[in-house]
């Protein structure tokens, strides 16, 4: 039986493009989405073996997609597809659960051996990837946890992304006074009142691109 895939990326295609090489390696792609909240969707519906997702994807990126992923699915493995190799998105990958992390660069050569490779238990990392970033991010068993909730990210993922507060209410399904609460309770929380310095936040956090 085929190894059954799931595609997030938000450019179509990157994705028809994986498609194709992954069809003629013998995997079967199941579904595909363009934002990290449609990904969340589709495998609660179609429950792939493994999960491809873009980093950097609208609405719900994929690191947050990928740690309500282990959570909701864990059956289903999950490897990040990205053109950053910076020491804070892999360790932002491995601490959300990812079991794959690949370099668009790469993602020819390496992505046929990271589904293989995550479907046998292992951890996949391209090769230009440090070492040296994962034995940093092995040690750091004390490493302060995120002081935000996954909601509370996803709004500031929205705010970077310059959506109003009730374009934000109206995205995730909730009050516009429920989005502000959010937005006021992060602010709070990072200890950063103004807009300007949550999308810096936002940024450094890998949440969305410069």
């Amino acid at each position: 039986m085929p190894t059954r895939v799931l595609l997030a990326d938000d450019h179509s295609l990157i994705r028809q493009g994986f498609r194709s090489l992954l069809e003629k390696q013998g995997f079967q792609v199941v579904s595909e989405a363009s934002d990290g909240q449609e990904a969340l969707r589709l495998v609660e519906k179609t429950q792939p073996d493994v999960a491809i997702l873009d980093i950097s994807m609208p609405i719900l990126n994929g690191v947050d997609a990928a740690r309500e992923l282990t959570k909701s699915s864990p059956k289903t493995r999950v490897i990040l597809l990205t053109q950053h190799d910076e020491d804070q998105y892999v360790t932002e990958g491995l601490r959300a659960g990812v079991r794959g992390y690949v370099l668009k660069s790469q993602a020819a050569e390496d992505l046929v051996h990271a589904i293989q490779e995550v479907c046998r238990g292992s951890v996949y990392l391209s090769p230009n990837i440090s070492g040296a970033v994962v034995d940093a991010y092995l040690s750091k068993t004390d490493a302060a946890p995120d002081p935000l909730s996954g909601r509370e990210r996803q709004v500031l993922q929205l705010v970077g992304e310059g959506k109003s507060t009730k374009a934000i209410a109206v995205q995730l399904g909730i009050s516009v006074k429920t989005a502000e609460s959010h937005r006021a309770r992060l602010m709070k929380k990072l200890d950063i009142h103004e807009t300007a310095s949550l999308v810096r936040y936002a940024i450094r956090h890998g949440l969305i691109q410069p």
